[in-house]
């Protein structure tokens, strides 16, 4: 077992990675939470999996525990999902002392986490990752949010759980592509502030393909300490945050370009981190050939580096000028430097983008 403590003062929590949690995540959540009364939001898939441990865990903990689950997949993070949890929370009489746990995925805890922020003007939430992106990176900082038909996350807040609790054992029943959507942001980690990191992923990534507790222990571990260590210091993202936004600007143009259907999260943001290392190596930052090694780090973990031929990039830049990492019409970029350093930068322009998407298509 690792604990990873998010370090926020009365807003601080712990991360709890140890495979086989999930039957004990009712005593872990009593021991942060004043209420007795939790709904679980989840989506038929992992509830159907993991739903018959939480909640009896819950139960035995001494909370009414009650079932909320929604659609699967970003389409389910909107306004409109959102109106129906509350509905759910009134329903079964949750007041300002109950909890909320997100049990799934990224799109889960950003809209479990959006509703706990704002349902009565906020309550407890806990994650429970079951993702290896989720786990690694959206259930940990606080961001939570929905989409707008123009774009990601644009309506959200900075509101943190009460704890998270981690259990890789959950990612043998993952899809493989989904792994690799969360080996994504990994990756990311090891570029932007640990070469060590990266370098492990290098030489460990059939291992983390073959599930080995050890290895995927670790790599998840030090993800956590990573983003625990930049949100302790940056929690809503006035400074050194922003460096975890790598490969992000360009990936969430291209999901909202193609209709969030066509990449995963990860997938986008994959192309998104080698359209961003062209861009570098182009400006004279970084020397020539990272993005190649990026890219084929990228390629191991079974991940795209490339948008597919038929990509709108009119509607890319379109989505990319809606993002919140812009500033004063500036698209804000962080750029790698080396491995294991970043450079966050105002000065790239739409056409830097485009010529570093037409060159990735000849990677």
């Amino acid at each position: 077992m690792a604990v990873v403590r998010v370090d926020l003062g009365e807003r601080g929590y712990d991360v709890v990675i140890e495979s086989g949690i999930l039957p004990r995540v009712g005593e872990e959540i009593s021991a942060v939470c004043r209420g007795r009364a939790a709904l679980v939001v989840t989506d038929p898939s992992v509830g159907d999996l993991y739903a018959r441990e939480v909640l009896p865990s819950l139960e035995q903990a001494g909370f009414q525990a009650f079932l909320a689950t929604v659609p699967g997949g970003e389409e389910s993070k909107t306004l409109a999902g959102a109106a129906a949890l509350y509905d759910r929370l009134l329903d079964v009489r949750i007041d300002r002392t109950g909890v909320l746990v997100t049990l799934g995925g990224g799109v889960i805890g950003d809209l479990g986490g959006f509703v706990a922020a704002t349902y009565m003007r906020g309550i407890d939430f806990i994650q429970i990752p079951t993702t290896l992106l989720a786990q690694v990176d959206a259930s940990i900082g606080g961001k939570v949010a929905v989409d707008l038909p123009r774009g990601k996350n644009l309506v959200g807040a900075f509101y943190q759980p009460k704890r998270v609790l981690i259990d890789p054992d959950v990612l043998a029943t993952l899809p493989r592509r989904e792994m690799a959507g969360g080996l994504a942001e990994l990756i990311k980690y090891g570029i932007i502030f640990d070469r060590e990191l990266f370098e492990f992923l290098q030489s460990h990534i059939e291992d983390i393909h073959r599930l080995d507790r050890d290895v995927l222990e670790a790599a998840i571990s030090r993800s956590c300490e990573i983003k625990a260590m930049v949100v302790t210091q940056d929690e809503k993202e006035s400074g050194l945050r922003a460096i975890l936004n790598y490969g992000h600007t360009v990936g969430h143009g291209i999901e909202a370009a193609t209709g969030f259907a066509k990449y995963s999260h990860g997938e986008a943001v994959s192309i998104g981190m080698v359209t961003a290392a062209l861009i570098s190596e182009a400006a004279g930052r970084a020397p020539g050939g990272i993005a190649r090694q990026i890219a084929d780090m990228l390629a191991a973990a079974e991940l795209p580096v490339a948008p597919d031929c038929e990509l709108d990039l009119d509607a890319v830049i379109r989505a990319m000028s809606y993002d919140k990492k812009s500033a004063f019409g500036n698209l804000m970029f962080v750029l790698p430097v080396q491995i294991g350093k970043v450079e966050i930068t105002d000065t790239v322009t739409e056409a830097d983008v485009r010529t570093a998407l037409a060159q990735q298509m000849k990677l």
